[in-house]
């Protein structure tokens, strides 16, 4: 029975507000698992859909542990898994789980696999991003124009406050490119899949917070000068801003999507060592 019957037999409708846009083909997944190496990991996947994916993820992984919001595909996910012992789903919104409650489940150091829905991209990144321990990698499969944003460079419109946060973490590149009619239904856009690799050895950072927030900062609002953004988010006066911009040795009038990630680091570190005395 094709994955289409399965869906067909069990009355599932897909749900627009989940962004729900499944792959069937195969050799497509089969590709797209090669080039992500789950051989022997533990895997979380994070939007199963029909369990296409997972299932080929669970003949190569030690174990998968599986986030999915939709509960209507329960049963689809139960036929087309049932012959797994190392695969677990849990039904729920990703988000609104701890961190800790997540990977206490997990367990081991792990690998994300994801086909995301394009409004909850973002969040899902930043969560595991700032608040994960023992991820190694992601490989999520997003919208094309979102995969341009995550592995862009300085000064291009595609540079922003995601792509220094993933950058000073790990190394992002795109890894497959999906066209829109390999998905059932059919998007609008063409997707693509970035694979994150952590390297925790990238900088030298005092203080991550400060970096994050120095970030966010200078991408706040992307037409104002760093100058500005660094007074409004920290709350601090015109002359130590200049100091901080001064030692960090840039030079004023800058504007954050001009920043490399070394610069932004530099500039972090510099707020760290002047406000934390």
């Amino acid at each position: 029975m094709g994955n289409l019957d399965i869906l067909n037999k069990h009355n599932f409708k897909f749900n627009k507000a989940y962004g729900q846009n499944f792959i069937f083909d195969t050799n497509l997944l089969r590709s797209i698992v090669d080039k992500v190496d789950v051989t022997g990991k533990t895997v979380l996947e994070i939007g199963p859909g029909a369990g296409t994916l997972t299932a080929i993820i669970a003949e190569k992984a030690s174990r998968v542990v599986a986030y999915e919001i939709d509960r209507n595909l329960q049963p689809i996910l139960e036929e087309n898994l049932s012959r797994f012992n190392n695969v677990e789903v849990v039904f729920g919104d990703i988000m609104k789980f701890d961190m800790s409650d997540i990977e206490d489940k997990l367990g081991n150091d792990y690998i994300m696999v994801a086909n995301l829905p394009y409004y909850i991209t973002t969040p899902i990144i930043f969560k595991f991003l700032e608040n994960a321990t023992r991820l190694q990698s992601m490989s999520i499969m997003v919208q094309k124009e979102v995969a341009d944003r995550l592995v862009a460079k300085p000064n291009t419109k595609d540079y922003g406050a995601i792509t220094a946060s993933i950058d000073y973490r790990a190394n992002a590149s795109i890894i497959k490119n999906v066209n829109r009619n390999m998905f059932t239904p059919a998007p609008n856009v063409d997707s693509a899949i970035v694979k994150i690799d952590f390297d925790t050895s990238k900088y030298d950072i005092i203080n991550t917070k400060i970096l994050d927030d120095t970030i966010k900062s200078v991408f706040a609002m992307r037409r104002k000068t760093i100058e500005n953004n660094l007074k409004s988010s920290f709350k601090i006066s015109s002359e130590l801003v200049n100091q901080i911009v001064s030692e960090a040795g840039l030079r004023s009038g800058l504007r954050g999507e001009t920043l490399s990630t070394q610069e932004l680091v530099t500039l972090a570190n510099t707020i760290a060592r002047i406000l934390i005395k």
